[in-house]
């Protein structure tokens, strides 16, 4: 059964809980304060620090996903449509994980497994007291409170702190370097098939990195539109971040959106300000990483006053007279 945990049993690598990390946000929070020794479980998009990735995987999809946008949008339509779960839960990997604390969320069933399935999982499979601590960070300050809450359920409080103030220097540090320059207009697409803005907490990065969000909210789910829609707002800056896609993927993904009607007339293709990023390891996920995605975007957004550092890794230039 769920519940909180009684005194935690002691994990693979020393004393402490045992701990299952459903979201690759988690399991980078995890590793951060100290905690990566005790990992006993993951899902299969955990993937960073690479040592995670000999702990065993817990949770995965139903079903095979496509590789285009337009043809995940459907499949998961699909799921949806028949009531059916995105993912699954492999209770006997549960069971022989033992886990003493599980980290969910429920925030996006899309995006990982959901809340209410890793509860019955833990109820059917588990045969004593787990701490199932559930995540839904929908901006800059609930993300740093979520390194704390992760942090208190593994007895790590005093070590999440410093992971949180750490992350609020590098975000602060971002905003002073471009604080003194004008502040172009920008989109962040998290998807494109069909075409979605970023919300929740990207129009913070986007402040932070010196620019003026015009497509998602602080605090609200990312809103569909089309490059319609995005030519009413015309941006200066337009930034390709696919949930989910690291950069190749993404690139690959990006380079449709040229044979489009209207794309070309949009400003920021005419002025060669439209790049894509890696929204894998970094946009999409509510961790330790979303000040380093600041710092991308202010790559991208500020090139005259900050120095390309994650250009090539992180972050390329889909059309790049000005970015070049």
């Amino acid at each position: 059964m769920s519940g909180s945990a009684a005194t935690a049993s002691a994990g693979p690598g020393g004393s402490g809980p045992r701990v299952v990390s459903l979201l690759p946000a988690t399991t980078e929070v995890v590793a951060a304060i100290g905690g990566a020794a005790r990992l006993v479980g993951r899902s299969h998009e955990c993937d960073h620090p690479a040592a995670v990735l000999e702990v065993p995987i817990i949770t995965e999809p139903r079903t095979t996903m496509p590789e285009t946008s337009a043809d995940i949008h459907r499949t998961l339509q699909e799921l949806t449509t028949e009531l059916l779960s995105i993912y699954l839960v492999h209770g006997e990997r549960l069971r022989a994980a033992a886990p003493d604390v599980v980290l969910t969320q429920s925030l996006c069933a899309v995006c990982a497994v959901d809340e209410s399935l890793v509860r019955d999982a833990v109820a059917e499979h588990l045969d004593r007291a787990v701490q199932v601590v559930s995540l839904s960070p929908t901006t800059w300050e609930e993300v740093r409170g979520d390194v704390v809450r992760i942090g208190v359920a593994l007895g790590e409080e005093a070590s999440a702190h410093p992971v949180a103030d750490r992350m609020q220097e590098q975000l602060d540090g971002v905003t002073a370097e471009v604080a003194d320059l004008d502040r172009p207009t920008v989109a962040v697409l998290e998807w494109l098939d069909p075409m979605m803005g970023a919300g929740n907490w990207t129009p913070e990065l986007i402040r932070a990195a010196g620019g003026e969000p015009v497509l998602g909210a602080v605090g609200e789910h990312a809103p569909w539109t089309t490059i319609d829609g995005l030519a009413e707002l015309d941006p200066d800056v337009i930034v390709i971040t696919p949930c989910g896609f690291e950069l190749a993927r993404a690139r690959a993904e990006a380079a449709s959106l040229a044979t489009q009607p209207g794309w070309s007339e949009l400003r920021a293709v005419r002025t060669g300000r439209v790049a894509v990023a890696d929204g894998h390891r970094f946009f999409n996920r509510p961790g330790p990483r979303l000040a380093t995605s600041a710092r991308i975007l202010a790559e991208i957004v500020h090139p005259e006053r900050v120095a390309p550092r994650t250009r090539g890794d992180a972050w390329e230039p889909l059309t790049g007279r000005v970015m070049a």
